[in-house]
C-alpha cells in the first residue's frame, strides 16, 4: 500500500510584503489524475500557507517545500562559525530566526539579514558580501553550500547557497522565511530528515524544482516551463495525465504542478529516503532536500 495519499507542492517566496504571486500550490491524488492549482482567488500570503499545512492538510499528504530547511554546517561545524552560542542543530535554528524576528511581519526575515551579528555570513544586495559569506577564506563564487546542494550540483543542478541574498538565485530569505512557518509548525507536522519520517500521516520535505524538471527529461538550463504544452510533455515523463491548459502559464505555478506529480511518481522509492550523503549529523544539523541522490 502507498504510504501517501497526496502529494502537495509549494513554489515558495522570501520577497517583502503580504502577498507573494511568487507562491503557488499544486495537489496530486495518490489515485491519478492531473495535479491541480490549489487556488484561492487572489495571491497566497505566508501566513495562509502556514494555516493550511497547520490546521486543513488532507490526510496522509507529502508536502514539498521549495525552501531551504537549514543553512550549512557540516563545512565550517557550525551554521554561524566562529559566534557565540551559534545553534547546535535545525530545530534551534528556527527558534532563533523566530525570536529575531518575532515583530517582522507577515513571516518576514529582515530583522535577520540586517541584525549586526549575522549580517556578516550573507552576501547582500550592493555586492556587499560579508566577511563570513565563505567558509575559511574559500574561493566557491556561490557561498557556502550544505551536503545536499553538493548532492544537487552533482546531478546537474546549478544550486546557490542558502546565505545568499541577492538576484534570481537568492534562496536566503526564502528559506529564513520558511524557518519561521517550520518552527511554528513544530507540533503539528515533522520535516523530514530533520524528524524522522513517521509510518504514517503527513510529512513535510524539502524540494528542489529544478530536480523534477531534469527527471522528466529538461535540463538545469531548461529547468523553467512557460507554457502548458511544455508542462504536459514534462508531467508524461512522470506518467500524470495533462493538466487540459493551454498557452502560457506562470513559472511558479508550473513549478509547483510538475513537482506535485514527480512527488506522486518517486515517493514510494526506497533509495530517495536514503541518499548515501546523509547521515545522523546532517539530518539533525542541515537536513536535505528530497530526491537528491
Amino acid at each position: 500500500m502507498a504510504r501517501f495519499a497526496h502529494f502537495l507542492a509549494i513554489d515558495w517566496s522570501g520577497a517583502a510584503g503580504e502577498r507573494h504571486r511568487g507562491i503557488a500550490l499544486a495537489l496530486a491524488d495518490a489515485n491519478g489524475g492531473p495535479p491541480v492549482l490549489v487556488d484561492r482567488g487572489r495571491a497566497w500570503s505566508r501566513a495562509e500557507v502556514l494555516a493550511l499545512l497547520r490546521d486543513d492538510l488532507p490526510r496522509d499528504t507529502l508536502v514539498g517545500l521549495d525552501l531551504g530547511i537549514s543553512l550549512p554546517f557540516a563545512d565550517c561545524g557550525a551554521f554561524f562559525p566562529g559566534l557565540a552560542d551559534t545553534p547546535p542543530d535545525a530545530h534551534r535554528l528556527w527558534a532563533l530566526v523566530e525570536r529575531i524576528c518575532a515583530d517582522d511581519p507577515h513571516l518576514g526575515a529582515g530583522s535577520f539579514v540586517d541584525h549586526p551579528a549575522f549580517a556578516p555570513y550573507f552576501r547582500r544586495h550592493g555586492a556587499r558580501e560579508g566577511t563570513r559569506f565563505r567558509c575559511d577564506g574559500a574561493s566557491h563564487g556561490r557561498g557556502r553550500f550544505r551536503a545536499t546542494e553538493n548532492a544537487q550540483a552533482a546531478m546537474g543542478c546549478k544550486p546557490y547557497s542558502n546565505f545568499n541574498l541577492v538576484g534570481a538565485a537568492q534562496v536566503g530569505k526564502s528559506s529564513l522565511t520558511g524557518m519561521r512557518m517550520l518552527h511554528r509548525l513544530r507540533d503539528s507536522l515533522p520535516v523530514w530528515p530533520i524528524d524522522p519520517l513517521p509510518p504514517a500521516g503527513s510529512v513535510a520535505v524539502e524540494i528542489y524544482t529544478s530536480l523534477a524538471a531534469l527527471e522528466a527529461g529538461r535540463s538545469a538550463g531548461r529547468a523553467k516551463i512557460r507554457s502548458h504544452a511544455e508542462l504536459d510533455d514534462a508531467l508524461a515523463a512522470f506518467g500524470s495525465p495533462a493538466t487540459g491548459g493551454c498557452g502560457p502559464i506562470d513559472d511558479h505555478a508550473s513549478d509547483a504542478l510538475l513537482a506535485a506529480a514527480w512527488l506522486r511518481h518517486v515517493a514510494d522509492r526506497p533509495d530517495r529516503w536514503r541518499p548515501a550523503g546523509l547521515s545522523d549529523d546532517i539530518a539533525r544539523t542541515e537536513g536535505w532536500t528530497f530526491g537528491a541522490l
